[in-house]
């Protein structure tokens, strides 16, 4: 074959490639944004302080509070897909911390509640929670620090899968939806036994992944058979039921 037709050929398809992984990066930038979150639920009122930091955005409610929950976001995803969630949590009576993450990946940022100090008050229950690499990130951090932690949120995860966390002595939660592409619900039971006996499980009929948060269609996921707001006030129920409970 000719050395210049060769040549071009090289250029051609690197040219494609490039032009593929772009195409690819943009598509995941803009599907991991956040979408229709109302501008109210970042506004304080009479009830519920709103503050929005480098490191995270905080709920606190006006009220005396015993509760406190820290929340991963999923990797990649805009930590303001949460925002929602954590203040209507909030306006159940919950001080909220939902932690923006170094490169949006919770792998690289899930020591900064220690880093932030949200510890510091000892009469608190601390809630720990987060939405799939967000959860197993969550989880990650129990079992390195097991006593600061006194209950445990997993929505949307097959983890933990390389830990295990079946003799942690704290009430934990896993919420999952059926219609969920990314964590599967077969997988998120196959991994039962790397959690107490005594662990919560919540099934979600009609629920995806990308609905746990508001933000576009993720790669791989399914779509649901239930609206966002229907998947959101089901999620936030089983939250609220499990703070509160003895």
């Amino acid at each position: 074959m000719d050395t210049r037709i060769l040549k071009s050929k090289r250029k051609l398809f690197r040219l494609i490639w490039v032009i593929c992984g772009l195409s690819f990066t943009i598509w995941l930038v803009y599907s991991t944004q956040s979408k229709g979150v109302d501008k109210t639920f970042m506004e304080s009122n009479g009830s519920v302080t709103v503050k929005v930091t480098a490191d995270y955005y905080s709920f606190t409610p006006i009220v005396p509070f015993h509760n406190v929950l820290i929340f991963f976001p999923g990797a990649l995803v805009d930590p303001k897909a949460y925002v929602p969630l954590c203040r209507k949590i909030a306006d159940n009576g919950c001080r909220v911390y939902l932690v923006k993450m170094p490169w949006r990946l919770a792998s690289k940022g899930y020591q900064k509640p220690l880093e932030l100090n949200l510890f510091e008050d000892t009469t608190k229950q601390y809630i720990l929670a987060g939405h799939s690499q967000g959860a197993k990130m969550a989880g990650q951090f129990v079992y390195e620090n097991p006593s600061l932690i006194d209950r445990l949120i997993l929505l949307a995860t097959t983890h933990p899968r390389d830990i295990d966390l079946s003799a942690i002595r704290i009430p934990v939660m896993k919420i999952y939806g059926l219609k969920d592409g990314v964590a599967d619900a077969r997988q998120v039971i196959a991994n039962k036994s790397k959690l107490p006996a005594t662990t919560r499980y919540v099934s979600i009929e009609g629920a995806n992944h990308a609905q746990f948060g508001y933000y576009g269609p993720q790669l791989g996921d399914d779509k649901a058979d239930i609206t966002l707001e229907v998947q959101q006030n089901i999620i936030l129920a089983n939250i609220l039921s499990f703070i509160n409970q003895e």
